[in-house]
């Protein structure tokens, strides 16, 4: 049984963490799913009130501060991959895999993943 979080090895990429709040909304139910967590061109980490079911595919929109005056907002495919709920905190975290982006969209994450911490 794997752990249900991926050590450093098992990562293509590394994260970034979001030091702003950001709202990932599932794009066909039209509903948040929780706050951004970190972000890699890879995957990410999610902090949510209801686990994603698993291994689903979801299609979500994010926004990504600190590229211009207001946020970008790109949309992306991504699969869950692990779950875990915190001692006593009432969220759930998860951990997604990026399984479908666009070419701009692409273009747009790797500006932000550039942006000093």
């Amino acid at each position: 049984m794997n752990p249900p979080f991926p050590s450093s090895e098992q990562r293509r990429a590394e994260r970034k963490r979001v030091n702003f709040t950001a709202v990932v909304t599932d794009v066909i139910a039209g509903k948040p799913m929780g706050f951004l967590g970190n972000l890699s061109a890879g995957g990410m980490l999610l902090i949510c009130q209801q686990a994603p079911r698993d291994e689903a595919i979801y299609q979500v929109q994010l926004p990504l501060h600190g590229l211009g005056p207001q946020p970008q907002h790109i949309e992306v495919g991504v699969q869950a991959q692990w779950q875990e709920r915190p001692a006593a905190s009432g969220q759930v975290w998860a951990g997604f895999r990026i399984i479908a982006i666009g070419k701009d969209d692409t273009a747009v994450l790797e500006r932000w993943l550039a942006l000093p911490h």
